[in-house]
């Protein structure tokens, strides 16, 4: 099935970019119906401005509530489409009114192998509790911190010689592949949940 996705991105939108170039390539069967912000000054509605998508700011602090905003950004997402929900970069934390109206239906990308390291600044977490291997997490959303279902998780060895930026630039690396190859999987109908345990049915 043709993923009808809406894409939330709070900054550069680099894994909006690995997306988008997987759909123009054909290796991901999905159509961009909306790209929408909280920050009207993110890079990442550029690149989709670029790539000819439509796109909506919302500046999150002119809204009265969490669950405001999120009112807003359920309709704005319905209006144009929108069946499934792609947090690719996306720094807030969704209310019960989004995750109902989207409910099993939204995914999200984090810097770290889930559950050590949840929350902001994973990499970090990371790179200073000493680790020997990290990466990222694949996940569906639900009402906890990145606790959701995991979907699939891509490791990064953590080099000696590593600084914090070589890591993170790493991570993103295996974000933009992980990220795509996830979406690819729903779309291909050969992903399924039975409470936490999700199954990825790939072609052998």
């Amino acid at each position: 099935m043709t993923l009808q996705l809406g894409v939330l991105v709070s900054g550069t939108g680099s894994n909006l970019q690995a997306i988008i170039d997987a759909i123009e390539k054909g290796e991901l069967d999905a159509k961009i119906r909306l790209v929408l912000s909280n920050r009207p000054d993110a890079y990442g509605l550029v690149r989709a401005k670029k790539a000819g998508l439509p796109t909506l700011a919302l500046a999150h602090n002119e809204f009265s509530s969490r669950e405001k905003f999120d009112e807003k950004l359920v309709k704005s997402l319905k209006e144009a489409g929108v069946q499934w929900v792609a947090l690719a970069g996306f720094m807030r934390v969704l209310t019960p009114v989004f995750l109902t109206a989207f409910a099993d239906k939204i995914i999200n990308i984090h810097p770290s192998l889930l559950p050590a390291f949840p929350g902001v600044n994973a990499q970090k977490q990371a790179f200073d509790y000493g680790v020997k291997v990290t990466g990222c997490t694949v996940h569906f959303v639900d009402q906890g911190v990145d606790t959701g279902p995991i979907i699939l998780q891509g490791s990064v060895a953590v080099k000696e010689s590593d600084s914090l930026e070589d890591l993170r630039a790493r991570i993103l690396k295996k974000e933009h592949q992980l990220f795509v190859e996830a979406l690819s999987e729903i779309s291909r109908g050969h992903v399924s949940v039975l409470e936490r345990r999700v199954s990825v049915l790939r072609a052998t």
